[in-house]
């Protein structure tokens, strides 16, 4: 026969988990671990955006070479996006944080640039190459939005929960270390559309003429 105090601890241990779960104490690590799947997808979406820009580059390239300061611009913001170093610190690190999304908004900013100057040229345009990429850009682009907004719901979910009761128990006892996550913003640059100068035309040729053949020795 079990006896009194045995039976009392037994009770408990059966008790307990159910008790604590029924309390909120599971909450913030599993919003925590959804709010970081939420940021790998956005991880995953701004790559295989960095990974169609090369082909892009080399594409309007062949058309229109003498635009070479923004196809200049934008491989440059691509070194800058993917050299950015980021895990989950990142994440309730406001510099790094804010340090991941500027690279990434500049990287946008130009690449708006370079697919307003494609229109300049009708036969870059009808590239069967370029609709490809545009397309997957495009594409990428509506995969990002999607990402980060995601994100920042879970985030906001999460970062809630550490502030509002009962779960605001459990952040200060059990998960003291646990720290709000930084949500994305709009970037000022977001706010207004890109702005083109086509004064790098050559003097004399017309927008979506062929660059001018090399002189010959």
């Amino acid at each position: 026969m079990i006896n009194p105090t045995r039976r009392l601890a037994l009770g408990l241990a059966l008790t307990l988990p159910v008790a604590l779960g029924g309390c909120g104490i599971n909450t913030i690590p599993t919003k925590e671990e959804k709010a970081k799947a939420a940021w790998a997808d956005v991880q995953n979406n701004y790559q295989r955006r960095a990974d169609l820009v090369p082909n892009l580059v080399a594409t309007v390239k062949g058309y229109a070479a003498q635009e070479k300061s923004v196809l200049v611009e934008v491989t440059e913001a691509r070194a800058s996006a993917t050299q950015v170093k980021v895990d989950a610190s990142t994440l309730t690190d406001p510099a790094a944080f804010q340090q991941y999304a500027q690279a990434q908004d500049k990287l946008s900013g130009v690449l708006g640039r370079l697919m307003m100057i494609t229109e300049n040229y009708p036969d870059l345009k009808s590239n069967t190459n370029f609709l490809a990429l545009q397309s997957q850009l495009e594409g990428t682009e509506n995969r990002i939005a999607v990402s980060r907004r995601d994100y920042n719901e879970a985030v906001r979910d999460y970062n809630t929960s550490l502030r509002t009761f009962p779960t605001t128990l459990w952040a200060h006892t059990f998960y003291s270390g646990s720290k709000p996550m930084q949500p994305f913003t709009a970037s000022a640059a977001a706010q207004s559309a890109p702005t083109v100068n086509f004064d790098t035309t050559p003097a004399g040729a017309a927008p979506g003429s062929a660059p001018p053949e090399p002189a010959k020795k």
